[in-house]
């Protein structure tokens, strides 16, 4: 089970508090999301910067895994957050996920002097930096604690699940089961053009309804990780709760 803990419309002493609430419910991985504005609400409400708050998460828990839903790869020099990611996953004591996209939210660029491109140019940012940040990551001294999980966030068919076959360990889509059935079909036929085992790729979807609605579709679907989008001010857990609940009721695997 995993969260993602928006960092919008709240005081960054309330994210805190719900990134222990989180990890004391009993949660596997807690995620933010990498974009400089809110995406719902008052569009220039509070919102704070991903990385920066990852490397605070390091020290604040002890045993959930952290990272960005997703990080975009046009935001910075793939060296430097290869370098960001092994300095993170030694902070957590190997506890990061990478997660990773092309990016999609104009206003970010925009007003942080990016260039938006077209989606073709950012997916050849997602391309091109891929394989930059794992060869980084052979040449750091240090070197990170673990081979650090890279999570792929999108569905596009040609090109983004092509690229998770090559670099990914864990697939992010979005919708519902069949889509997410679909997709993963995909995702392995690009599997078997690359020769890399589909089962060492874990798939992942984002849910907001109650388990009772959708966890046997998805599980059917092939997902493993399921992940509860919270925003502020308040943070509620509620639904978080019901699907930890649900997963500690499975039989075992």
């Amino acid at each position: 089970m995993g969260v993602q803990l928006q960092p919008q419309h709240a005081d960054y002493a309330r994210i805190r508090d719900a990134v222990a609430e989180a990890e004391e419910a009993g949660v596997d991985v807690v995620f933010n999301w990498d974009h400089f504005f809110p995406l719902r609400g008052d569009a220039d409400g509070r919102h704070f910067e991903c990385w920066t708050m990852l490397g605070a998460w390091a020290e604040a828990t002890e045993r959930v895994e952290i990272g960005a839903l997703v990080s975009c790869a046009g935001y910075r020099n793939p060296e430097l957050l290869a370098d960001m990611a092994r300095t993170v996953d030694h902070i957590s004591g190997g506890r990061l996920i990478l997660g990773i996209g092309a990016g999609w939210f104009r206003r970010d660029y925009d007003e942080y002097g990016y260039d938006f491109g077209t989606p073709g140019s950012r997916l050849a940012t997602l391309a091109d930096a891929l394989p930059r940040i794992q060869a980084r990551w052979e040449r750091l001294n240090p070197p990170p604690t673990r081979t650090i999980p890279i999570l792929v966030g999108g569905g596009g068919e040609k090109k983004t699940l092509r690229y998770t076959a090559e670099h990914a360990d864990i697939w992010h889509g979005f919708g519902d089961a069949e889509t997410i059935a679909h997709k993963s079909r995909v995702l392995d036929e690009h599997c078997a053009d690359v020769g890399r085992d589909p089962a060492a790729i874990a798939r992942s979807a984002g849910v907001q309804s109650a388990p009772d609605t959708v966890a046997d579709a998805m599980l059917a679907a092939g997902v493993t990780l399921f992940t509860i989008g919270v925003g502020g001010p308040r943070y509620d857990l509620g639904l978080l709760r019901d699907w930890i609940a649900w997963r500690d009721a499975l039989p075992p695997a």
